[in-house]
C-alpha cells in the first residue's frame, strides 16, 4: 500500500490574519460604536476631546470595514471592481495615516488643556473640528496614488486579469520613491510629537498629584495609565508595519520578488489593525469616566441649590416672624 500523506502547507499570513481580524472585527467594531453613541448621545456638550475622540472612531471604523474584503483578498485573484480594490486599499491609507494625525491631535490637546489651562483662545470644539475637516481633507487628498497602484505597462498589461487587491503592485509604483519618503517622514514627525505630548502630560499629572495628594481623581493614577497605555499601543502598531514597509521598498529596488519581507510587511500591517481595537477600548473608558464625572458634579450641584433653597426658606421665616413681633409690639 501507497502512503499518500499529503501535507497542507498553512500560510502564516493568513493564519495571523483570522486570529487577529476575527477578535478585532468582533469586539472592536462594537466597542467604537458604543464609544460613539456615548459622544452623540449621552454627552451634554461637545468639548475638543469629543469632536477629536468621535473623528478616530469614525477613522476606525472605516478601516474594520475594509478587513473582510482583506482577509478575503490574500493570494486570490481579486474577482470584484478593481476600483472598489483601490477603494479599500485608500481606506487602510486613511486609517493608518488618519489615525496617527488625530492620536497627534488628541496628545496634543491633552497637552495644551493641562500646560495652558486659562489660555481659552488655544482650544474651542469649532478650531478642533476645523483641524478634523483638515485632516480628513489632507488624508483622502493624498489617497490619488493609491487608485495607480496596480497600474500597468505595456509588458504587464496581459496578466492585467490577473491582479490580486491589497498586493501585486505595478513596477511604477515601486519606483516613485517620494511616496516611502512622505510616509516614513509623517510617521517619524508624528511619532516624535506624541511620546514628547504623552511625556509631558504624565509629568504634568505627576506634579498635580504631588500638589494634591488628597485628590482621588488625581491619586488613583488612572489618567496616567491611560495616556501611558495609549502611547505603548501607538509604538507597538505603527512601528513594525513602518520599519518593514521601508525595508521591503529598499529590497524591491535589488530584488524581483522578496517574498519572506512582502509576508512581514503583510503580518505588520495585521497587527497595526489592532490599533482600532485599543483605541475603542481607551476611550471608552475615557468617556465612561467623564459621564460618570459629570453625573457627580450634577449631583453635587443640586445638592447645593438645594441648601441654597433651604437657606432661602428660612431667612424669609425668620424675616416673617421678626414682621410679626414688630407689629405686636
Amino acid at each position: 500500500m501507497k502512503n499518500n500523506d499529503t501535507r497542507i502547507a498553512v500560510d502564516p499570513v493568513s493564519t495571523i490574519q483570522w486570529i487577529i481580524y476575527i477578535p478585532t472585527l468582533v469586539v472592536g467594531l462594537p466597542l467604537n460604536l458604543a464609544a460613539l453613541y456615548l459622544i452623540v448621545f449621552r454627552l451634554r456638550r461637545w468639548t475638543e476631546s469629543s469632536v477629536y475622540l468621535s473623528n478616530l472612531i469614525v477613522n476606525d471604523v472605516l478601516l474594520l470595514f475594509s478587513l473582510p474584503f482583506k482577509m478575503y483578498a490574500y493570494e486570490r485573484t481579486w474577482d470584484l471592481s478593481m476600483t472598489f480594490c483601490s477603494f479599500l486599499e485608500s481606506l487602510v491609507f486613511v486609517n493608518v495615516y488618519g489615525s496617527i494625525v488625530f492620536i497627534v491631535c488628541v496628545s496634543a490637546d491633552r497637552y495644551v488643556s493641562l500646560q495652558f489651562p486659562f489660555s481659552k483662545g488655544l482650544r474651542s470644539p469649532r478650531k478642533a473640528a476645523l483641524v478634523c475637516l483638515a485632516v480628513w481633507a489632507v488624508i483622502f487628498g493624498f489617497t490619488a496614488p493609491v487608485y495607480q497602484l496596480h497600474e500597468r505597462d505595456n509588458a504587464t498589461l496581459a496578466n492585467a486579469n490577473a491582479t490580486k487587491c491589497f498586493q501585486d503592485f505595478s513596477k511604477k509604483t515601486w519606483q516613485k520613491k517620494w511616496i516611502i519618503v512622505t510616509l516614513e517622514s509623517v510617521f517619524l514627525v508624528c511619532t516624535a510629537c506624541v511620546m514628547f505630548f504623552s511625556v509631558r502630560v504624565m509629568h504634568i499629572l505627576r506634579q498635580l498629584r504631588q500638589r494634591n495628594p488628597l485628590d482621588k481623581k488625581l491619586r488613583n493614577n488612572k489618567s496616567v495609565k491611560i495616556v501611558l497605555s495609549n502611547l505603548v499601543a501607538f509604538l507597538l502598531c505603527f512601528i513594525p508595519y513602518h520599519v518593514t514597509v521601508f525595508i521591503y521598498f529598499l529590497a524591491k529596488s535589488h530584488t524581483e520578488n522578496p517574498s519572506f519581507l512582502r509576508k512581514c510587511v503583510h503580518i505588520a500591517s495585521t497587527v497595526g489593525s489592532v490599533n482600532c481595537l485599543t483605541d475603542g477600548f481607551c476611550y471608552y473608558l475615557v468617556l465612561k469616566e467623564s459621564l460618570r464625572g459629570g453625573e457627580e458634579e450634577d449631583v453635587f450641584r443640586k445638592h447645593l441649590d438645594d441648601k441654597v433653597k433651604e437657606g432661602t426658606r428660612d431667612s424669609c421665616r425668620w424675616t416673617g416672624r421678626g414682621q410679626a413681633m414688630m407689629r405686636t409690639r
